[in-house]
C-alpha cells in the first residue's frame, strides 16, 4: 500500500525528517553513511523514516540534496 510522505525539520536539532508513518519504538535503524539514518520495520525491512542530520549545512554547502535510496512516486488517492 503507497503511503505518504510527511517532511518535516527540526531547526534545533538541525534534522530533516522524511517519513511514511510516526517513528515507534520497535523500529530498526541503519546508517546509510554521510549522517543519513533510515528506521526500518522490523519484519519487512522496509525504509519507514529517513533521518538527515545537519540538514542546514548540508543545504547552505550544496543546495542538493541526494538521498541512497530508491523511491517510486505517484500522486496518492
Amino acid at each position: 500500500m503507497a503511503k505518504k510522505l510527511t517532511v518535516r525539520y527540526d531547526k534545533i536539532g538541525d534534522i530533516l525528517y522524511i517519513d511514511t508513518c510516526t517513528p515507534y519504538a520497535d523500529q530498526d535503524s541503519e546508517e546509510l553513511g554521510d549522517e543519513i539514518i533510515a528506521r526500518l520495520n522490523q519484519i519487512s525491512s522496509a525504509v519507514e523514516n529517513l533521518e538527515i542530520l545537519f540538514f542546514s549545512k548540508r543545504w547552505d554547502t550544496l543546495n542538493l540534496l541526494e538521498l541512497p535510496i530508491n523511491a517510486v512516486l505517484q500522486l496518492a488517492s
